[in-house]
């Protein structure tokens, strides 16, 4: 690090400047290119209202799970059982309402209130036993994968969904909009305010700044740890409800993939306007970087492989600007 640091002193101011602006602004432009270039190759199929409300549709549950997992990464850990946790979450509902004749509403209460508790344990552990945040819930993510094969006995819960349920997500009860862009939005506004205009908010940003500065200032920083894994625990489980929705089952494996999506577009989103720092509104921007690339590939016919090698790709990228950004922060 120091010697990254060395290498962007030697530089002249100009090329500071530049390499600055290009770390908070590579993503967007990015965004915008992505967007021009594949409207121009293909101006039939993308650049049309119809497919744009439906990237951002699909983008919809990816930033509610990423969302929450933002503030995690804003104190300075991980959450590496989001993905488990929705995938669980998911089976649960589902279950709830068909084989335990739950009341839709209340299914989904309980659920997002045990996606809490599932964070209150990640936080408990990572506060209270000093155990790193990577093994912790990496951990807690593996004994999730295990419960809901319990639950499940690895078997999907297709039969007898009621239609309701499913329009949760396929539904339009706002203006003709789709319902996973409203609670999208919705959560994304609540977080953001929340992070960004509020005093709880601030002290979460001081434990990511310096958690022995925030100490001092009479801060909780294990309570402010705790309220963030309870919160990225809930926007996983709530993601992990609307996935069923949305696929009209709980299958046990659904959500593990949003795990990398997730990290790929927070990371993106700390290189977004800011020198490297984690907020909501760059995850937005990174997780409709992702969906745009997907949308466009699957335009283009390209095969599976690429998605994953295009996320890959994201997630290193997207790594490498953050860092930059916050080297040239510091330097």
């Amino acid at each position: 690090m120091s010697e990254n640091l060395i290498s962007t002193r030697r530089l002249s101011p100009a090329a500071k400047a530049a390499l600055g602006i290009f770390a908070r602004y590579a993503t967007i432009i990015g965004l915008a290119v992505m967007i021009v270039a594949f409207s121009v190759l293909s101006p039939e199929a993308f650049p049309t209202f119809n497919n744009f409300i439906n990237v951002i549709n699909q983008a919809s549950l990816a930033m509610i799970i990423s969302g929450g997992l933002t503030l995690a990464l804003v104190i300075g850990e991980m959450d590496l059982s989001v993905g488990y946790a929705a995938s669980l979450h998911g089976v649960l509902v589902t279950g709830l309402i068909v084989h335990s004749k739950l009341p839709i509403p209340v299914a989904l209460a309980v659920v997002v209130v045990l996606g809490g508790l599932v964070g209150a344990a990640n936080g408990l552990i990572v506060t209270k036993l000093r155990v790193n945040s990577v093994i912790a819930t990496l951990g807690v993510g593996t004994i999730l994968v295990g419960l809901a094969f319990a639950y499940s006995s690895g078997v999907p819960i297709v039969a007898d969904v009621p239609e309701a349920f499913l329009q949760l997500t396929l539904g339009r009860w706002l203006f003709g909009i789709p319902n996973p862009i409203v609670v999208m939005a919705l959560v994304v506004l609540v977080l953001w305010v929340l992070v960004e205009r509020t005093a709880i908010g601030q002290e979460i940003q001081a434990v990511g700044g310096n958690q022995a500065a925030a100490r001092l200032a009479g801060i909780s920083v294990d309570r402010i740890k705790i309220l963030a894994f309870v919160i990225s625990g809930m926007c996983a489980a709530l993601t992990g409800a609307l996935l069923a929705s949305r696929l009209g089952s709980g299958t046990t494996s659904a959500a593990d993939s949003y795990l990398l999506t997730a990290f790929a577009a927070v990371f993106l989103g700390s290189a977004t306007l800011r020198d490297g720092e984690f907020h909501v509104l760059g995850t937005l921007v990174g997780t409709l970087i992702i969906v745009f690339g997907f949308n466009g590939l699957n335009i283009f016919g390209a095969p599976t492989f690429s998605q994953y090698v295009f996320q890959g790709a994201t997630l290193i990228i997207a790594v490498g600007l953050s860092s930059l950004g916050r080297m040239l922060a510091e330097s």
